[in-house]
């Protein structure tokens, strides 16, 4: 289920589609007209009553969209309800089984202390993973560092015993 503030953009577009078409039919079977001032009007190429008939399933998509637009915008927070909750702390989602406007002022506070309680716990659970997290990444870098000078050894000991075993050839050891 979309939030409150995604389903007001959908009508708002639902809206500009249904205006953008009105016009196109309107503009499509309109009657041409003409400029000059002897009062002539060319013949209509459609029925008068399909014209009406456009007319009226326009203006009635329009008028039931522009309704629910104004639900929609009726539905969300006042604006001093978004900056008192800001000032708190609390923020929640919009997208409730019912809008947070209908319910009772008590519901209403009960709600908001438990989101933001929720919010506070979800903030320290964070900050803990976090430092899990950073210090598990520097014990990586502590065993990253063992491994390197491990390496390190294991590489110059290599070269040490190829030193060796060259110079058994020769009856000579560099070291």
């Amino acid at each position: 289920m979309a939030d409150r503030l995604s389903q007001l953009q959908d009508a708002v577009n639902t809206q500009a589609e249904n205006l953008f078409n009105s016009i196109g039919c309107l503009f499509t079977s309109a009657a041409p007209c003409s400029f000059d001032k002897s009062g002539k009007t060319p013949s209509q190429n459609e029925n008068q009553d399909d014209m009406t008939e456009h007319k009226r399933v326009f203006a009635t998509v329009i008028a039931r969209n522009a309704k629910d637009i104004d639900a929609l915008v009726e539905s969300l927070p006042s604006e001093d309800s978004s900056a008192e909750l800001q000032a708190n702390g609390c923020f929640f989602s919009l997208h409730c089984v019912a809008p947070i406007t209908f319910f009772p002022p008590t519901l209403c506070h009960i709600f908001i202390h438990f989101q933001t309680a929720s919010m506070k716990t979800l903030e320290q659970e964070g900050e803990e993973a976090a430092q899990r997290l950073q210090r598990g990444i520097e014990r990586g870098d502590k065993l990253l560092e063992e491994i390197n000078r491990a390496l390190t050894d294991i590489a110059n000991t290599q070269l040490a015993i190829n030193r060796i075993t060259e110079a058994s050839q020769g009856d000579t050891i560099k070291i």
